[in-house]
């Protein structure tokens, strides 16, 4: 029987996958779609934010991301040059794109809030932006190369538990079991609908629309966020449109879009007479936002849109289920190997459920900001003032960062619950043969296998000898502790626990199971 059972093979899925093996569990990912199939659904550009890049780091994989963002965009420059006239886009909208490129580049932008720019004009921002499927290829390729098991074409029409495990049962009768599945089936999940889960919320405001499209005067329009009738954006990828308005919500969501219903739409916004003359494929989504009461009943578990849907604005949604991954990983892992009790996973839903009820608050905001209208247009004016002002703009980057995530913000002078401080280039590493040897890495690469990490002073008495019996879980690093004796670094990056050498037997046990 398998350990862990993943329904959905996106970009949360193929990442849990990948840190539950490194755990030590037996994972199989179940996907409804082929590679083909998923392909098409890769419309628009997805960002990856500072504490995503962070935490892909500490697993080595912001380099092939890096690659293939710069790909992306080499691939853009070379269509921009030639393509045709259908789809090349007038003069501006190029300078547009390349002014983008380049603040991506140099590391200049953090995001944005409801389309205010959050700029860093010296540098040094961590920011990746690239096509779904590109981010997923990534994925696949390191769970295969862990041996992660998936099977594509697998629909997962129900789901059942008992005391001994879990079923998923496929759309061709056949039934799969494991000891946990986790539904990373996206906002209309099967998983969560047959589980249970409450799903409570407030519904769609708005339509949005993104196409693969040609227009008959390209010159015709331009992005604009504050359109008559809302929003509409060329977007960097040639061909890409997309539009929003703010009419309710879309009628009917898996309808094949049409050339038609594309130009009525940009004619509402932009209030001019839009030709469409040919429409390739197209998406509809909206700003229903909805969240789950627990992320667990049981032995089923949710991550990303399963659990939580909101706005696109402000791109959080894709970051908010990578870190769901990233959480769950490690624990859910701990749990199956039996080293850890089943309460544990309990903590998941502890930490991770009131970051997304922040970025649904946030989003929903983000949403209003976007409305036409000269009231709003006069409090975004206001908004852009107030962003000026240094806290305020480090408050707000925060927030679409993903870097002001606390999972013990009553440990207010503690290093505990925020994400683990740099250490440095070198550092010190104590092997399980006891030996200290250096290793020439970023602090990151120390957590790169999966396992925690205790850092703390090296001598008598020192943590690599009271970690002895847990080196199976947890490595050991000989450096002064910033703000502390001793750090417990959690294998998602963050710090469990600081202390003297006393309790740091109990803090082990408590975070990673009994000793060996």
């Amino acid at each position: 029987m398998t350990d862990v059972i993943i329904v959905g093979g996106g970009p949360v899925g193929l990442l849990l996958a990948c840190e539950l093996t490194l755990s030590g569990a037996d994972v199989l990912v179940l996907e409804a779609a082929s590679g083909a199939e998923r392909r098409t659904r890769s419309l628009g550009l997805r960002s990856l934010n500072a504490r995503t890049v962070q935490s892909l780091a500490l697993r080595g994989l912001t380099g092939p991301l890096a690659e293939a963002q710069q790909a992306m965009f080499d691939e853009l420059s070379e269509g921009r040059e030639h393509g045709d006239d259908m789809t090349a886009p007038p003069p501006a909208q190029v300078d547009v794109v390349a002014l983008m490129v380049e603040v991506v580049q140099k590391g200049m932008i953090k995001g944005h809030f409801s389309g205010l720019p959050l700029l860093e004009p010296g540098g040094g921002a961590e920011y990746l932006m690239l096509k779904q499927h590109q981010l997923e290829s990534v994925l696949a390729a390191r769970a295969a190369e862990l041996g992660v098991t998936v099977r594509q074409g697998c629909q997962v029409t129900d789901v059942t538990q008992d005391e001994t495990g879990v079923a998923a049962t496929l759309a061709d009768g056949r039934v799969v079991r494991g000891a946990y599945l986790v539904g990373c089936d996206g906002g209309r999940s099967v998983v969560r609908k047959r589980s249970g889960f409450a799903f409570s919320g407030t519904p769609a405001t708005m339509t949005g629309r993104t196409a693969v499209a040609e227009l008959a005067d390209v010159g015709a329009i331009t992005s604009s966020l504050r359109g008559p009738g809302g929003l509409v954006n060329l977007s960097m990828v040639p061909g890409e449109i997309a539009t929003i308005e703010f009419d309710g919500g879309p009628g009917e969501r898996d309808a094949p879009m049409t050339a038609e219903e594309l130009q009525e739409s940009l004619r509402r916004v932009t209030g001019r007479d839009v030709v469409v003359t040919r429409l390739e494929t197209g998406i509809r989504y909206s700003d229903n936002t909805r969240h789950t009461d627990t992320y667990r009943k049981g032995r089923i578990l949710l991550a990303g849109d399963a659990a939580h849907v909101h706005s696109p604005i402000g791109g959080q949604g894709l970051n908010l289920g990578l870190q769901d991954a990233v959480n769950l990983g490690w624990k859910l892992g701990l749990v199956t190997r039996g080293l850890a009790p089943e309460s544990f996973l309990d903590t998941y839903t502890a930490e991770r459920h009131p970051v997304a009820a922040r970025v649904l608050r946030n989003t929903r905001a983000q949403v209003a900001l976007m409305r036409p209208g000269a009231q709003v247009d006069a409090l975004r004016e206001v908004l852009t003032e107030v962003l000026e002002l240094p806290d305020a703009r480090r408050y707000f980057s925060a927030m679409v960062e993903g870097t002001g995530v606390d999972y013990a913000p009553e440990a207010a002078d503690s290093l505990v619950g925020r994400f683990f401080p740099p250490l440095g280039e070198v550092m010190p590493v104590e092997p399980p043969g006891g030996r200290a040897v250096v290793a020439a890495c970023p602090a990151g690469g120390l957590l790169a296998d999966g396992r925690g990490l205790v850092v703390g002073p090296s001598g008598e008495g020192r943590p690599g000898e009271i970690a002895a019996g847990h080196r199976d879980r947890v490595r050991v690093a000989s450096e002064a502790a910033p703000g502390a004796d001793i750090l417990l670094v959690r294998p998602d990056g963050y710090v469990a626990w600081e202390g003297g050498r006393d309790g740091l037997s109990e803090a082990l046990a408590t975070w990673f199971g009994p000793a060996r």
